[in-house]
């Protein structure tokens, strides 16, 4: 008889029953405003992350001895936005009442506050870091509020002030810095405060959001907004690392990767090394 041909992000194969960490995918790019294409990506980091090794050297720890399991994507309905974000926070929302830590593959940004909005049930009091080119804190884009565009004003909606945490940004609308200065904490252009935050989040609950434009366009061109002046590769590897292995990760999203539009396949391998890392920082 022929086993089911399941593919999984490499070394996330543990039982449900022992792992801590639930990685799945949510492949919806409904109001992309740019280049859309996101839809692919969560499908394309599993299927290429057999091309780089489980070991991480930078670590020194290995996927195969974790306890991450890949439950693949959801399947998501396209034409609502609404829709989708619920079967994101259903989903989410299962796994947190395991006890389990959800790790997202994306999709467009916006598919965060689906996950956030069942994080937030579980952990009123949680911050979000916020790791992206874009401040993404438009109240609305061309006259609708559910937008990759708007996403982390829809979750500031939620946590109020001083609780969402910037950083690498070098893009938005003048009002989104005017109103970002009385609402969020923002770094622009790089990680130049964060071992200041990480310190002053130690032991709360934080939500981690990773768009990869954050990444300078010259090293991560594979997305549907690239925006010169982005950080490098180690400087993002840096860090996720001290992000997941410092603080109280309870929920998590790597986002916005476009396959496609890097047809020489390494915005696809910088996107895996990111998501191994992170993976790999949790077991710290």
């Amino acid at each position: 008889m022929l086993n089911k041909n399941v593919e999984v992000f490499m070394g996330c194969d543990t039982g449900w029953h022992f792992a801590s960490t639930v990685l799945f995918g949510a492949p919806f790019d409904g109001t992309t405003s740019y280049r859309p294409g996101t839809r692919f990506g969560s499908s394309a980091i599993r299927h290429e992350s057999y091309g780089i090794e489980s070991y991480s050297p930078y670590q020194d720890l290995d996927l195969f001895d974790g306890d991450v399991t890949d439950i693949g994507d959801i399947e998501l309905p396209f034409g609502s936005s609404e829709a989708a974000l619920d079967a994101i926070t259903d989903q989410t929302r299962r796994i947190l009442h395991s006890h389990k830590r959800p790790f997202m593959l994306g999709g467009e940004h916006l598919v965060t506050l689906g996950a956030f909005r069942a994080v937030f049930e579980k952990f009123p009091d949680v911050h979000i870091i916020h790791f992206d080119a874009h401040a993404d804190l438009r109240d609305d884009y061309l006259g609708v509020k559910l937008s990759h565009a708007c996403v982390l004003r829809r979750c500031w909606e939620l946590t109020g002030n001083g609780k969402i945490f910037q950083f690498g940004i070098r893009s938005g609308d003048r009002e989104e810095f005017t109103w970002g200065r009385t609402h969020v904490k923002t770094n622009r252009f790089d990680f130049s405060t964060l071992e200041e935050v990480v310190e002053q989040l130690k032991d709360k609950p934080v939500y981690f959001t990773l768009d990869l434009d954050v990444l300078d366009p010259s090293v991560f061109p594979g997305t549907g907004t690239p925006e010169p002046g982005g950080v490098s590769f180690d400087e993002l590897r840096r860090a996720v690392t001290l992000v997941c292995s410092k603080l109280r990760i309870v929920g998590c999203d790597v986002n916005e990767l476009s396959p496609h539009y890097d047809q020489s396949g390494v915005s696809t391998i910088v996107a895996c090394k990111i998501v191994r890392e992170m993976l790999l920082a949790f077991q710290k």
